[in-house]
């Protein structure tokens, strides 16, 4: 009998997308065991691992880019757009091998986060194609005007093919989906207690004065990380290997563990703008500092998602990059609003996904 079968397309930028479609991959395991999952993805295997715990396929493909960056905020806008031109360029052979591979593995669904070629290569197999994510790249490419304008028309237009949206938290309007469905907080939950973490590591210092400093994959060039040494009687936590050895500096180079795991025995995070972070963060009543990003469109959503619904600080990038970082132990901001965001994103989506491929199975047309 076929095994119910579910093509993951994830977007090539950073680590953020890859782990929070990792995470629900993992739900949709983890509530049906018999599903296939094929991870397209450029992001490492180990790093999926570090979410799926059973097996999976690791497609290693690119079917966008995001945006060329040397670190987590520096953004080079000409290779961006070379690069999107390259893949306009081939999208008509990207698309037919993709499609032979998911006809040869008789595919049931695409979900994506969230390349825009998806739904190009889900009508080509003749399959549904569902989407999930807080903003679309049209958005970010449209605010860089000039030449960017046409691709994200060409962007648009692909992501209107797109049969259904599971709309994230922290959300752009993402007009140019034509079915939405707003969702609950996605994103990973910590694996091991806090008993077990401060064993493992060795970490004395109480939760008010724990902190967990993380800003994605690509790490962020020029943190003043020589700052924490005013701060003797704090322990910090980072998963970035080029910071200073310094006493109250906890360097986690294990890559089974993941920053959402040290999440909830720390006070605060203090991160660039991103959606895994900050909703991983919200899920388990995190407070959060972050800092502005006027060039990203994506930032301002994100930084109102974050003082509507968790305790925050929001720096300038002339607070953080400054010589004082008296933000590490001052007062937070209340959320703006009493509501709380629903968490069970995960599981919404995973449920509908799993309701949909196994009733696609018993269609007699299914080819």
């Amino acid at each position: 009998m076929q095994r119910p079968t579910l093509y993951i397309a994830i977007t090539n930028h950073g680590f953020g997308h890859a782990t929070r479609t990792a995470s629900l991959a993992a739900t949709i395991q983890k509530l049906c065991p018999e599903v296939l999952l094929i991870m397209v993805t450029t992001a490492p295997r180990w790093l999926l691992e570090c979410y799926i715990e059973g097996d999976f396929i690791h497609r290693p493909r690119a079917f966008d880019l995001g945006v060329v960056q040397s670190d987590s905020l520096t953004m080079d806008k000409d290779a961006t757009l070379a690069k999107l031109r390259e893949i306009k360029q081939q999208q008509n052979s990207l698309i037919a091998s993709e499609v032979n591979f998911i006809r040869q593995n008789r595919v049931n669904l695409i979900l994506a986060d969230i390349p825009f070629l998806a739904s190009l290569i889900a009508k080509a197999a003749n399959i549904p194609c569902w989407m999930m994510s807080n903003f679309g790249w049209d958005l970010i490419y449209r605010s860089w005007g000039g030449e960017f304008a046409a691709i994200a028309d060409w962007i648009s237009d692909c992501y209107s093919q797109c049969d259904r949206l599971f709309r994230l938290p922290f959300h752009e309007p993402m007009q140019a989906f034509n079915n939405i469905i707003d969702v609950g907080l996605t994103g990973g939950n910590p694996r091991y207690s806090a008993e077990d973490l401060r064993e493992k590591w060795g970490i004395t210092a109480p939760r008010e004065k724990t902190i967990l400093l993380t800003f994605g994959g690509l790490g962020l060039e020029a943190i003043p990380y020589e700052n924490l040494r005013q701060f003797p009687d704090y322990q910090f936590i980072v998963f970035d290997k080029s910071v200073p050895d310094l006493p109250n500096i906890l360097k986690i180079n294990d890559v089974k563990y993941r920053p959402v795991d040290f999440m909830a025995i720390c006070e605060r995070i203090i991160s660039k703008p991103g959606y895994g972070t900050f909703a991983e963060a919200t899920k388990l009543d995190v407070p959060v500092v972050t800092i502005t990003r006027d060039d990203f469109a994506e930032a301002p959503f994100l930084l109102d998602g974050i003082s509507n619904y968790n305790q925050h600080r929001i720096l300038s990038p002339s607070e953080f990059f400054k010589n004082n970082w008296d933000f590490i132990s001052q007062p937070l901001q209340p959320p703006k609003k009493s509501l709380a965001l629903a968490k069970d994103g995960n599981e919404f989506i995973a449920k509908a996904a799993i309701e949909f491929v196994s009733s696609t199975l018993h269609a007699p047309n299914f080819p």
